[in-house]
């Protein structure tokens, strides 16, 4: 039987049950297999265990689905057959408390973060910018921070750009950096941005990361369900960035934790070729390092996607928990993948690992576990245990009640738009006054139509511009720089000049 704080995973073909250490689940993990053989149920009862023992969950439900476990499950046919020869289970369909998040505010809660939060290297890296059009939204970034501009949403770096192009003597000795071209360049990657439904991801209020880790009232951990039905279709890039920043986020934020009886969080990151896909190598070699230190923080790590190749090997090779299914084999090429895929796992004597690879249903999985030392275990064949909540999607009706009766529920659903670059750079543009035709310039400003009033309330404006940035570098320039540079890190990025 296993043990108490365990997550299990289902049965051998003996009726054993096959369980991961739940202290050792910020081992992170691979769940894999060709499309149809079972890898989103799979990751349906592994968020369910999760949640189960406390553990908050955040992952992208791709096909739409996976919100199934918000509701009740009701097994019939195969899955209560399979369920029949597993009588340790306790199974007990319920559903699961779930929060529902949309980039596009659609289907779950508006999902935001900020341009100052995301930084100018993974924005960069997002709108895939050459080296010069990098360093002009770098020296850009630069102003801002100088000036205390805010950068939350397009609109503010859209105005920051043009204002920058009308008077490059503010960039100083950034001015260089700044070619027009380059600048123009930005504008239009700004635009194709926005064109992709990517302008609702920037603002506020921007996700709060205490939301995602607070558990449910009793005492589950919370599953965060990210719809990215039409993201990872339409603008994957928008897709793999949030969630590499999500990753820096934590990363950042999260206190040491050492050995724990359990993570604080597991995040599954489904399609998980894209965040590798087209990343230039220093990129690659930073997510790497983080994915090793994340678990420190109490982070487990799931990425979900058809072949372990998709993932670089140094990545594979920081998996702890690997659960295969079935993979089909006709090319030579592929069938050299068959064999590096049955080369990852321990063998078992008692099977030929790559045969049974080929010849795994739906539902069944081979499965390499961690060993209470943390060394990998043997592989198992193991037929999974059905979740508990529903398979299949929830209809629209029933989307909307999570929504409404989540504790999220008025916290993100309305756009906040304060003061920030672009109505700081308007107000200085209208205050601007030209001298009127005809004026005699030599009168003083007293008897100059009111321009002795402007100064004083440019003054005046001044001195309130320097109060509100002193108050904002002491609340938010230390978080950005900190951050950024993590991004810097993230991204292999050059220093500031």
């Amino acid at each position: 039987m296993p043990e108490k704080n365990s997550l299990i995973l289902g049965a051998d073909p003996q009726g054993q049950a096959v369980f991961q250490a739940l202290r050792l689940a910020n081992r992170h993990g691979l769940i894999a297999g060709a499309t149809g053989t079972g890898k989103t149920v799979t990751l349906q009862r592994l968020a369910e265990l999760f949640s189960d023992a406390g553990v908050a969950v955040f992952a992208a439900d791709i096909k739409g689905d996976l919100c199934g476990l918000g509701a009740v499950g009701h097994p019939q046919g195969k899955v209560a057959e399979r369920i029949a020869t597993m009588p340790w289970l306790g199974h007990q369909p319920q559903a699961y408390p779930v929060t529902l998040w949309d980039v596009a505010g659609v289907s779950g809660h508006p999902l935001r973060t900020t341009l100052s939060e995301m930084g100018p290297l993974l924005l960069g890296n997002l709108l895939e910018l050459t080296d010069s059009q990098q360093a002009a939204l770098y020296a850009a970034f630069q102003v801002a921070d100088r000036e205390g501009l805010l950068l939350l949403d397009l609109k503010d770096l859209k105005a920051l750009l043009n204002h920058l192009k009308d008077n490059p003597e503010v960039l100083g000795e950034d001015r260089a950096l700044f070619a027009g071209a380059s600048a123009q360049a930005l504008l239009r990657r700004l635009a194709t941005l926005e064109q992709q439904g990517a302008e609702a991801l920037f603002g506020e209020p921007a996700l709060q990361l205490e939301d995602i880790l607070q558990p449910n009232a009793d005492g589950r951990g919370r599953i965060h369900l990210l719809d990215a039905s039409r993201l990872v279709h339409e603008a994957p890039k928008v897709y793999a960035t949030f969630l590499l920043w999500l990753l820096a986020e934590l990363f950042e934020q999260l206190p040491e934790r050492g050995d724990a009886d359990k993570p604080v969080l597991a995040l599954f990151f489904d399609e998980a070729h894209l965040l590798f896909a087209n990343t230039p190598k220093a990129l690659q070699d930073r997510l790497e390092q983080v994915v090793r230190l994340i678990r420190s923080k109490g982070v487990g790590v799931y990425f979900v996607t058809q072949s372990p190749s998709d993932l670089p090997d140094d990545v594979l090779a920081q998996l702890g928990l690997r659960i295969q299914h079935g993979l089909r084999a006709f090319t030579t090429k592929e069938q050299k993948s068959l064999r590096a895929v049955a080369d990852g796992f321990r063998p078992n004597p008692t099977f030929d690992t790559l045969a049974v690879l080929t010849e795994l249903g739906i539902g069944e999985a081979l499965v390499g576990t961690l060993e209470e030392k943390g060394t990998p275990g043997m592989v198992q064949r193991v037929a999974i245990a059905p979740p508990q909540s529903r398979i299949g999607p929830l209809n629209e009706a029933e989307r909307a009640a999570l929504v409404r009766s989540s504790p999220q529920a008025g916290r993100y659903d309305r756009a906040i738009d304060r003061e920030s670059a672009y109505e700081m750079l308007t107000q200085r543009a209208t205050r601007e006054v030209p001298d009127a035709p005809g004026q005699d310039k030599g009168k003083p400003a007293t008897q100059q139509g009111g321009l002795g009033d402007v100064a004083g309330e440019l003054l005046g404006s001044l001195a309130s511009q320097v109060m509100k940035t002193a108050v904002r570098q002491a609340a938010n320039q230390i978080g950005r720089q900190l951050v950024r540079g993590l991004m810097g890190s993230l991204l292999g990025g050059s220093k500031r000049r």
